[in-house]
């Protein structure tokens, strides 16, 4: 009888949404009770913080209050004397910080958001796990910073670890700050948005290579470490070749590398040189592009964008290069690591080793 009920198609599809209803119901739930559980941390917080200003206990609270806590609680976590300490640290870096940045407050009031009277920043944190939290609070210089990323890790969904790498590799100095010709080249919201989607400089310190590779071994490099290249892209990116060939006239021309963005709808090409930005490099993208828009591009997508990644870019030679060029460009930096310990290069593949998996592959 149970053998016939789990072969029948009936059951089966039956059975699949069931699992998938209350896999969705456990999601929910464990958003609600991480959103309960930082509701209480910040409340908690603020009481801390009144109570030390309204007695004479100091620090000597904390032990205390741990202990009682915990005592009281013992199924549940985050009541040690070192969360205590984080809890209280967690509140006033928002309570303390938006009171030194009042163009971001006039910004935020702008939008009927009062962060300073209202549960604007309790409810914006407690979106995120407590984890992501203490990362946050615990590498970032400011508010400002601190927000951009409680904004992006709800928006990307970033894991503790990913969170992690972006500050580390300084994401929100880096974010929108490509040398473009953007605004004259995308209609709006356009151009805002791909000014938001490209970062300068690049950083790939996840290459092995030496600062001599040539632009070939670059391009192998990233190919070779394609996931992490992505994740420094950014979301959206769909990697679709490197040296993609296209043809105009009799002659042969190949692409460095080609992506389609599935938020901006368009093409990207990545040009890699490995010296400092030439004139002539913004001409050629410029061709490509031109290209790409007639061969690849569909009635439904948006202009392609060209992004070049060169050595130090000078910006006033950028911009007179980019000036009147009717296609929408970018030009940015791109880093390696600055150096390898000396325990770790054995442990390291070489520019050799890549070639021999890309040819593999």
């Amino acid at each position: 009888m149970m053998s016939n009920i789990t072969k029948d198609k009936a059951y089966k599809s039956w059975l699949e949404e069931l699992k998938k209803r209350i896999q969705s119901a456990q999601i929910k739930a464990a958003i609600k009770v991480n959103t309960e559980l930082l509701l209480l941390y910040w409340q908690l917080g603020k009481e801390i913080i009144l109570k030390q200003e309204e007695s004479s206990w100091g620090d000597s609270i904390m032990e205390q209050l741990s202990n009682d806590l915990t005592t009281a609680f013992p199924g549940m976590k985050g009541f040690s004397k070192r969360n205590l300490f984080y809890i209280r640290q967690w509140y006033l870096f928002y309570a303390e910080g938006f009171k030194r940045v009042p163009q971001l407050v006039a910004q935020l009031r702008e939008n009927n958001i009062d962060p300073l009277n209202s549960e604007f920043v309790p409810q914006l944190v407690a979106q995120i796990p407590w984890g992501h939290n203490r990362e946050i609070i615990s590498k970032c210089h400011d508010v400002e910073e601190a927000t951009f990323y409680v904004q992006q890790t709800i928006k990307k969904n970033w894991s503790r670890a990913v969170l992690v790498a972006q500050i580390e590799t300084k994401l929100y100095q880096r974010q929108g700050k490509t040398i473009h010709n953007f605004d004259v080249t995308l209609a709006q919201p356009m151009a805002d948005l791909a000014r938001e989607t490209f970062k300068n400089p690049y950083v790939f310190d996840f290459l092995t290579i030496g600062k001599e590779a040539q632009e070939r071994d670059l391009e192998r490099a990233l190919v070779f470490q394609i996931q992490k290249f992505l994740l420094e892209l950014g979301q959206g990116f769909a990697y679709i070749g490197k040296q993609y060939p296209i043809q105009v006239g009799n002659s042969d021309f190949f692409l460095d590398l080609l992506f389609y963005h599935t938020r901006l709808r368009c093409y990207i090409v990545v040009e890699l040189k490995v010296t400092d930005f030439q004139p002539e490099f913004a001409g050629k993208l410029n061709f490509y592009l031109n290209v790409i828009d007639d061969q690849l591009r569909h009635a439904s997508d948006q202009p392609s964008i060209g992004i070049l990644l060169c050595k130090t870019p000078d910006k006033i030679v950028v911009e007179y290069a980019l000036k009147n060029v009717n296609t929408p460009l970018g030009v940015a930096e791109y880093q390696l690591t600055e150096a390898i310990p000396d325990n770790l290069k054995g442990e390291l593949p070489s520019i050799e080793d890549l070639e021999r998996e890309l040819k593999d592959e």
